[in-house]
């Protein structure tokens, strides 16, 4: 909707009476005026049905305004007014040429000191063509951004007249400043050898530390028993051991295998050695019902699957081939295999793992995701959060998760331990901390909620180890950010990705001067777009669709082949035929300075004035304050039509 107003000797003006032409007064009327642009009309159509509605209104300018409020009755709000919140006026009357006798005048524009809508954009019929003015209320926008909206407007002038006929979601809006932006924010390519799979690395960190510590397995913490420690040189040679094996039972590229174990060193001879066979991992967790179990296991087809005697029972009926990895008989069949490496014949394009996840039909659907992004994850990793010999990485991500992947692979493509905890301690802070503690554990990765927890403890001042952590899977909060850079000497790392782009897509290192938190820039030989529903990009600052490509996408959805092909599209914008984004569902931005900001699911947005509103941007704002611990921000309607932002504070300070 727009308003429109016109010049004095316009029928719009209000004076269709002959008795009221001579009068002194503001008799303007304001026009609400509605136009259809659904199914994508041209330039030239919505031209002419502008020009119809104008007509019809034009019709029915006596009528006033404030009447039409009152029978329409829309939703009132005193922050703005009825109907429409952008007024559009086109003054198209000539000047009059006004002469005194012994006087020289000026005309002089007068500058507004108060923005009547939230946006007004004028524009003036002169000799020369036609100059615009944009009035706006500085509440509400920033000066960068409007004057960014000129560009685009510009922009969109000039696409309309090389092309009236062109569809309207289908006209430039960025300007060519914007456009290079973009695509230097998505200058993301590093060149990594093609050839090589996250395998090769491992195998080259074992020639060089082979008497290194790679796993430990704390005891319970009960007093009984002590840790259980894996050499990089045993590491290998019991995964080779195994790998050997399942070749035997016809193992290679592109056969999936279920990995049905509790968390061990099992799980890790296990992961090495399905991959040094060539053939794909499916993680099945124990903890997962057996519905979901036996669905996954007849979806993905496995002729083979490992696990452990104890969880034996649990399994669902199945046709694959099952290896009890602690059976007697089967440990004595490893004895005899060989501990040399093996050559599978393994690709960048085969799979490496296939990670089920929730789908909206309520059946799990199969993500598969090839070695190449594995790969173009780990060297990501390595390069701009490198890990040495010192340090030690906690895995405690369920490996039903792809978030378990990279810690299982980060540090023994490095040289440092990976310290496994036990199968029930994610569920116990008490536990893990401990772990962190005995353990000297440097890199964590939690999610945000589980991190809240951790700094809530009351054990959190013993930890002293700690130096990078990495938070995903969440939004988090600014007021989080705060309590985990007061820890000394800790690095935080905001991650984003879908597992349909391999574990992380984006990162961003956290700061206490950004009280919004992104979910930054691509990572390596990645790109991410913000495209609206027809697949152009969006402004800045301007909410979108977060769509994803590069090396780290899956290939698709496992038996899937319809969905696939709703998710993951042809790119529009690269010159690679083959290549694809991924449809993410997550509503985002971009801000000034190239960072994406999250801001929910497409189907959980909250609305406001006409406007999409993040509250946890309000919140972050919120708990700056030094007296704010934590804040909530809702919408609440106490009285029909009165939608107001109501904040929620924790506090230590007690009201008098």
């Amino acid at each position: 909707m727009a308003g429109t107003t016109s010049s004095s000797d316009q029928p719009i003006a209000g004076r269709t009476r002959t008795e009221t032409e001579s009068l002194i007064g503001f008799f303007v009327n304001t026009l609400a005026l509605r136009l259809d642009l659904g199914e994508n009309p041209s330039f030239e159509a919505v031209l002419q049905q502008a020009k119809g509605v104008t007509l019809e209104a034009h019709a029915h300018q006596d009528i006033p305004f404030e009447h039409l409020v009152e029978v329409l009755q829309p939703p009132r709000n005193l922050g703005h007014a009825p109907l429409f919140q952008v007024l559009f006026v086109l003054q198209n009357a000539p000047l009059p040429d006004l002469e005194l006798p012994g006087l020289e005048l000026t005309l002089l524009e007068l500058e507004a000191v108060t923005a009547k809508f939230d946006v007004t954009l004028e524009f003036r019929e002169t000799a020369a063509g036609f100059t615009g003015r944009l009035e706006y209320d500085t509440d509400l926008f920033e000066r960068a951004t409007m004057e960014r909206l000129v560009g685009h407007l510009r922009t969109l002038l000039q696409g309309i007249v090389a092309a009236p006929d062109t569809p309207i979601h289908e006209l430039p809006l960025l300007t060519e400043a914007e456009r290079r932006q973009f695509l230097a924010w998505n200058d993301t390519a590093v060149e990594y050898p093609r050839d090589k799979t996250i395998i090769d690395l491992f195998e080259e960190q074992v020639e060089k530390t082979p008497d290194a510590v790679a796993v430990v397995f704390p005891s319970t913490g009960s007093g009984q028993g002590e840790d259980e420690e894996v050499g990089y040189g045993e590491l290998n040679a019991r995964a080779n051991r195994l790998a050997h094996r399942l070749r035997a039972l016809g193992v290679g590229p592109e056969v999936l295998v279920g990995l049905f174990v509790e968390r061990s060193v099992e799980m890790v001879v296990g992961l090495l050695a399905i991959l040094k066979a060539g053939g794909a991992y499916v993680p099945l967790d124990p903890e997962y019902p057996t519905e979901r179990l036996a669905f996954m296991v007849e979806d993905a087809e496995m002729p083979v699957l490992l696990t452990q005697t104890k969880l034996e029972e649990r399994l669902p009926r199945t046709k694959a081939r099952v290896v009890c990895l602690d059976l007697d008989t089967e440990m004595k069949i490893l004895s005899r295999s060989s501990p040399e490496n093996i050559v599978s014949g393994v690709r960048p394009e085969n799979l490496a793992y296939v990670i089920y996840t929730s789908g909206s039909t309520g059946k799990p659907k199969g993500v598969m995701i090839p070695h190449q992004g594995l790969y173009n994850h780990t060297r990501w990793m390595q390069d701009n959060f490198p890990l040495g010999n010192k340090d030690k990485v906690l895995q405690k991500t369920p490996i039903s998760f792809d978030a378990s992947v990279w810690e299982f692979y980060a540090p023994l493509v490095a040289g440092g331990q990976l310290v496994m905890a036990q199968p029930d301690w994610q569920k116990d802070i008490g536990s893990l901390i401990e772990t962190i503690i005995q353990h000297q554990v440097t890199i964590l990765q939690v999610m945000p909620s589980l991190l809240q927890a951790i700094i809530s403890s009351s054990k959190i001042g013993a930890v002293e180890s700690l130096e990078r952590i990495f938070c995903g899977g969440e939004k988090l909060p600014f007021a989080l950010v705060k309590q985990g850079l007061e820890l000394s000497s800790i690095e935080l790392i905001n991650l984003y990705g879908p597992t349909e782009t391999c574990i992380d897509a984006t990162f961003w290192q956290c700061s206490p001067e950004h009280s919004v938190v992104p979910i930054g820039c691509p990572i390596s030989n990645t790109k991410n777009y913000v495209l609206d529903v027809h697949l152009q990009p969006v402004p800045i600052g301007i909410p979108g669709e977060l769509h994803i490509g590069g090396a780290g996408l899956a290939r698709g959805y496992l038996n899937r082949p319809e969905l696939t092909a709703e998710k993951f599209i042809p790119n529009p914008f690269s010159d690679d035929p083959n290549a694809r984004l991924y449809k993410t569902g997550d509503l985002a931005r971009y801000l000034p300075d190239g960072n994406i900001e999250f801001l929910g699911r497409m189907d959980n947005q909250v609305k406001l004035r006409g406007f999409r509103i993040e509250l946890g941007e309000i919140e972050a704002a919120l708990v700056q304050h030094p007296d704010v611990q934590e804040a909530v921000v809702v919408i609440r309607e106490d009285e029909p039509g009165d939608r107001r932002l109501v904040a929620c504070i924790v506090s230590d300070l007690i009201p008098t």
